[in-house]
C-alpha cells in the first residue's frame, strides 16, 4: 500500500467534504434503540461570511457531534441561518444608496423584493463555507428563520403571549438608533466608555435678579426639552427652592422645581434637568410628577419643531450651538471632562438616542421565573461555571423587552386597527392579534384592516430555534413524523455559543423552552473564548487584524484551521497566521506516519484486532504503545465529556507525535520482519483516525480509507472499545525507564556539544537486578535510540575521570567524554554562558527590586519581566548542574 509523497491537502478536503455530504452521513431520524443526542447551530446571519468566531463555535460543535454519532448515539445536528432583519436591511439600503435612492424611494414591496433577491443570491454563502469546514450537520434540514414553516411559529407565540397578557404596547423611553431608524432591546445598545463632558448651566429662577439653579449634564442639547429641575428632598441647599419656578434658556419656557429621592445629591450640583422625553430615569420622574414630555427631536436625531430656532440641527450640531449661544447668555457655569458609559447600536455602531416612542414589549418577569430555577437547581449547567453567575445576575433584574423594530425585512406584527367605514365603534381602536391574515373587522365587521407596519426583532424569532426548526406548533395534525421527532430530540442536549449572546439568545431560548414546551431546552451550554490577536485584541475587520479561515484554509487545510483552533483555546484565543502551522504540522506527520507504515504493510495485517490481542505475544514497546493508546483514549473521551476540548487535542498531539512517532515507530523501524510488529502499528494506527476523527475528519478519512477497504466510511464508524485489559502498567513502568535513559544520553550530547555522528560508550549503574535485566533485554533499542557505540551494565564502575553522569530514578548513567570532546573548552563554554545568565539575572533582579519601575511601569511589562527572571534563574541552575555532574 502506497501514499502519494505529500498530504494534499486541498484535494482531500474537497473530495470528502462532497462525498460525505452526497451519501447523506449526516442525516438523522427517530431510532428507539438509540439515544438521541442533539445539537442545534447557533444560526449565522444571512448576510454572513465565516470568520473566525464561526469557525471555532462550529468546529466545537462537530467535534462533539462527530465524537457521539462514533460513540452509538443518534445525533441531529440542526443547521440553519438567522434573517438578521436590521444586518440585511443595511446590506440592501447600501446597494440602493449607490442607486441614489432610499428605501422609502423605492416602497416597501419593492424593498422586500430586493431583499428576497438578496437572501437568495448570497443567503446559502455561509453554509457552504460551513460544509468546507468539515461542519457534519443534518443539511437536509436547513432552516431559515423566515420560512414560512418557521414564520408561523413566530406568529402563534405572539399571539399566544399577547392572550397572556405578556406582550403590550406602550410609549416608553427606549433605545433608538437614529441611523438604523429603529427600536433596539437593551442587550442591542451597547455600552462603551466614552471621554465626553460635563457641563454646567445656570437656569434663571423667575422673580430673582441674577439667581440661578445651576445644572450638570452630559447632552446639552436635551435642555431644550426639559419640563422640570429635581433635586433631592433631603439636600438642604435646595430646600428653599422646591416649586419655585425657572425660566428654560433658549426656550423661555417655565419649569418647576420638584423634590424626587431619585436625584443623587452627589452628582454634579445636586440639581438635575428633567427631559421626559429623552431620558429613562427622566421619564419615570415625569410619570411620578406628571410632567410634560416634550420630543424635540425626529427619527432621524434631527432636531424638530419643539427646538425652536434650533430646528433643522442634528444633534451633535445642536449641541454645539446650545453651548456657544449659552455661553455668550453667561449662562453657561463651565465644562469638566467627563468619562460616561454610552449606548451605540450593535450593528451600524451609531450612538443610540433614549427616545420616547410607542412599541411592543414582552413582560420578561414571568417567563424569567422557570428559566432561574432551572439553573439554580442544575438542570441547565454552564461550562466554564463562571458563567452561571452572570445569567443569574441578568436574569434576576431582567427587564421587559422591546420587541417592535421600525425596519421592514422581518416578521411583520401579527397585528391589525381598523380603518373602518365610516361606521366604526369604539372597539375598534383595540388591536386585532391573529395568526392569521383577518378578513374582517371582529367589531365592525369592517374590512378595511391595515396591518401593523414595525417586524419583531430579529431574536424574537431565534428564541424558538430549538423546537420550532423541528415544524411546532404542527398547524397540520396530520404531522405525525414531525412531531414524534421533536419528541426524540427535544430537549436537546449541548448547546455552543459565545458570551456575548447569552442575554441575547441563550436566556430567551430557556424562557421560550418552558413556555411553549413546559421544558428545558438543552442540557447543558458551554461558552467558549473569544477569538484575538496576538496582542489579545478581539479580530474585527475595523481594527485590521481580522484572519479570513477560509484563507487558512487554502494555506494550510480545514484540518489544520481546525486543529490549531482549538489546541490553543482556553478562556479566550490569541491566534496568530503563525498559529495554524500546529495544525498543518500535525496534519502532515500523521499522513508521513501513516506512508511510513503502509510502505511496510500487507492487507492482511488491517484484519488485525488490537482489542483481542494476546499481549503475551508482543514485545515491550508493542505493549506498551498499545498501553499508551488505550490510556490516552479513555482520558481524550473523559475530556470531551467534560468539554474540555483543548485538553482533548494535547493528549492525542502528546500520544501521536511523542509516543506513537518519535518512541514507537523509531523503536520497530529494524524489526519490520516480526511477524507482529506491522500488525500493531497498523492496528494503533487505525484506531487512532478513529480517536483523531472529530477533531481532524479530512486527513483521518482520506487515510482511512487507503487503509480500511470495505470496512465503511470512517465518519460512521464506531469509537474505538476501551479495553481495560489491554492496560499494562508494568509496560509502561520498564518503557518510561527506557525512555528516560534514552532522554538522558540525548541531553548529555546536547549539553557537551556532541554532534549526533560522534560516538559514544554508556555504562549505566543499577542498584536492582530488575533494572539491571530491563536494560540488558533493550539494548540494541537503547544503542539504537541513543546512538550509543557500546553500553555496559552493572552495579559498579571504576572512576573515569571527565565523565558526564545522569540519574534516572535507580538507574545512573556514566558518560565518558574523554577522548570524545575537549572536555576543559567545553567546561569553559559552559561556565562563560552561566556567567553571561548570571549576569543578566543580577540586572533583571536589581531592575525588578527597584520600586519605581514596578510601580509606574504596564503590569503586563512586569510580568513579562518576572518571566524572564525565572527563566535566566532556571538556565543557570542547570549550567550549573552539568559541571557538577561531570565527574
Amino acid at each position: 500500500m502506497e501514499l502519494s509523497p505529500r498530504f494534499n491537502f486541498n484535494e482531500v478536503d474537497e473530495k470528502w467534504s462532497k462525498f460525505w455530504v452526497e451519501n447523506n452521513f449526516f442525516h438523522a431520524h427517530v431510532d428507539p434503540a438509540k439515544k438521541p443526542y442533539a445539537v442545534v447551530i447557533p444560526p449565522p446571519n444571512v448576510t454572513g461570511i465565516l470568520h473566525m468566531g464561526h469557525a471555532l463555535n462550529n468546529t466545537l460543535q462537530d467535534i462533539m457531534i462527530r465524537y457521539k454519532r462514533m460513540r452509538g448515539f443518534e445525533t441531529l445536528w440542526m443547521p440553519g441561518t438567522d434573517h438578521a432583519g436590521i444586518a440585511t436591511q443595511n446590506v440592501v439600503e447600501r446597494q440602493l444608496s449607490k442607486e441614489g435612492k432610499t428605501r422609502h424611494d423605492v416602497g416597501r414591496d419593492e424593498m422586500l423584493r430586493r431583499l428576497w433577491d438578496w437572501k437568495k443570491q448570497y443567503g446559502d454563502t455561509i453554509i457552504n463555507q460551513l460544509k468546507k469546514l468539515g461542519a457534519s450537520c443534518d443539511w437536509e434540514r436547513t432552516r431559515f428563520t423566515m420560512d414560512e414553516e418557521y414564520s408561523k411559529a413566530v406568529r402563534s407565540v405572539f399571539v399566544r403571549l399577547y392572550e397572556k397578557g405578556l406582550i403590550y404596547q406602550g410609549e416608553y423611553i427606549i433605545n433608538w438608533c437614529p441611523r438604523c431608524q429603529t427600536a433596539l432591546s437593551d442587550e442591542e445598545a451597547e455600552h462603551r466608555d466614552l471621554q465626553g463632558n460635563l457641563y454646567y448651566l445656570r437656569y434663571p429662577i423667575k422673580g430673582e435678579e441674577n439667581a440661578f439653579i445651576t445644572v450638570a449634564t452630559t447632552r446639552p442639547e436635551t435642555m431644550l426639552g426639559d419640563t422640570a429641575v429635581a433635586v433631592n428632598p433631603k439636600d438642604k441647599r435646595y430646600k428653599k427652592y422646591i416649586d419655585k419656578t425657572l425660566t428654560l434658556p433658549l426656550v423661555d419656557r417655565e419649569i418647576k422645581v420638584i423634590a424626587d429621592e431619585f436625584v443623587d445629591s452627589k452628582f454634579g450640583t445636586g440639581a438635575v434637568k428633567v427631559t421626559p422625553a429623552h431620558d429613562p430615569n427622566d421619564f419615570a420622574m415625569g410619570k411620578r410628577h406628571k410632567l410634560e414630555f416634550v420630543n424635540i427631536m425626529h427619527p432621524n436625531g434631527v432636531l424638530n419643531e419643539r427646538a425652536g430656532d434650533f430646528e433643522g440641527m442634528d444633534r451633535f450640531e445642536a449641541r454645539e450651538a446650545v453651548i456657544e449661544e449659552l455661553s455668550e447668555l453667561k449662562l453657561l457655569e463651565k465644562i469638566e471632562p467627563h468619562t460616561h458609559a454610552v449606548g451605540h447600536c450593535y450593528r451600524c455602531h451609531t450612538v443610540v438616542e433614549p427616545y420616547l416612542s410607542k412599541q411592543w414589549f414582552v413582560r420578561m418577569e414571568p417567563l424569567a421565573k422557570p428559566a432561574l430555577e432551572a439553573v439554580r437547581k442544575g438542570k441547565i449547567k454552564f461550562y466554564p461555571s463562571l458563567w452561571t453567575k452572570v445569567y443569574l445576575n441578568w436574569m434576576e433584574n431582567i427587564r421587559d423587552w422591546c420587541i417592535s423594530r421600525q425596519i421592514w425585512w422581518g416578521h411583520r406584527i401579527p397585528v391589525w386597527y381598523c380603518v373602518g367605514d365610516g361606521q366604526c365603534k369604539l372597539a375598534c381602536k383595540e388591536p386585532i392579534v391573529s395568526a392569521t391574515v383577518p378578513e374582517k373587522c371582529p367589531h365592525c365587521g369592517s374590512g378595511n384592516l391595515k396591518q401593523d407596519e414595525d417586524v419583531l426583532d430579529t431574536w424574537f424569532s431565534s428564541w424558538l430555534w430549538p423546537f420550532a426548526t423541528f415544524g411546532w406548533p404542527f398547524e397540520d395534525k396530520a404531522n405525525k413524523p414531525a412531531r414524534e421527532e421533536l419528541a426524540y430530540f427535544y430537549p436537546t442536549a449541548s448547546l455552543f455559543t459565545a458570551p456575548e449572546i447569552i442575554f441575547f439568545w441563550v436566556a430567551r431560548m430557556i424562557m421560550a423552552g418552558f413556555e411553549f414546551m413546559g421544558d428545558i431546552p438543552f442540557s447543558d451550554v458551554y461558552i467558549h473564548g473569544t477569538v484575538r490577536d496576538a496582542k489579545g485584541r478581539k479580530m474585527s475587520k475595523s481594527l485590521g487584524n481580522a484572519i479570513d479561515p477560509l484563507e487558512i484554509i487554502r494555506e494550510y487545510g480545514a484540518d489544520a484551521l481546525r486543529f490549531s483552533l482549538i489546541i490553543n483555546s482556553g478562556q479566550d484565543l490569541f491566534i496568530s497566521k503563525e498559529k495554524f502551522e500546529i495544525g498543518r504540522n500535525f496534519a502532515n506527520k500523521v499522513w508521513n506516519a501513516s506512508r511510513l507504515i503502509l510502505m511496510r504493510v500487507s492487507h492482511s495485517s488491517a484484519d488485525f484486532d488490537l482489542a483481542k490481542v494476546d499481549r503475551r505475544a508482543l514485545d515491550l514497546p508493542s505493549r506498551w504503545i498499545i498501553s499508551r493508546f488505550y490510556v490516552t483514549l479513555e482520558k481524550v473521551g473523559a475530556a470531551v465529556d467534560r468539554y474540555r476540548f483543548s485538553e482533548a487535542e494535547s493528549l492525542i498531539y502528546e500520544f501521536f507525535w511523542s509516543n506513537f512517532c518519535d518512541w514507537y515507530l523509531e523503536t520497530i523501524k529494524d524489526r519490520w520482519a516480526d511477524e507482529n510488529v506491522p500488525k500493531v502499528a497498523l492496528g494503533v494506527l487505525e484506531n487512532s483516525f478513529k480517536m483523531m476523527h472529530p477533531f481532524m475528519p479530512f486527513v483521518t478519512e482520506e487515510l482511512w480509507d487507503k487503509i480500511s477497504k470495505g470496512k465503511g466510511a470512517l465518519c460512521i464508524q464506531g469509537w474505538p472499545a476501551f479495553s481495560r485489559k489491554l492496560l499494562d502498567k508494568e509496560a509502561e513502568k520498564d518503557m518510561e525507564a527506557l525512555r528516560g535513559v534514552v532522554s538522558a544520553v540525548r541531553t548529555v550530547r546536547t549539553q557537551w556539544n556532541i554532534t549526533s555522528g560522534q560516538t559514544i560508550s554508556c555504562c549505566f549503574i543499577v542498584r536492582t537486578r530488575k533494572d539491571a535485566a530491563l536494560l540488558e533485554a533493550n539494548l540494541v533499542m537503547i544503542k539504537n535510540m541513543a546512538r550509543l557505540e557500546s553500553v555496559t551494565v552493572g552495579q559498579t564502575l571504576a572512576k573515569v575521570k571527565n565523565a558526564a553522569t545522569a540519574l534516572v530514578g535507580g538507574i545512573k548513567c556514566v558518560i565518558p567524554l574523554g577522548g570524545v570532546i575537549d572536555v576543559d573548552k567545553e567546561k569553559k563554554r559552559i561556565l562563560d554562558q552561566a556567567g553571561e545568565q548570571q549576569r543578566l539575572l543580577e540586572g533583571l533582579e536589581k531592575r525588578l527590586g527597584n520600586k519605581e519601575f514596578v510601580k509606574k511601569a504596564p503590569a503586563e511589562v512586569v510580568a513579562k519581566e518576572k518571566e524572564r527572571s525565572a527563566a535566566l534563574q532556571a538556565k543557570v541552575r542547570e549550567l550549573k548542574q552539568v559541571i557538577a555532574s561531570l565527574e
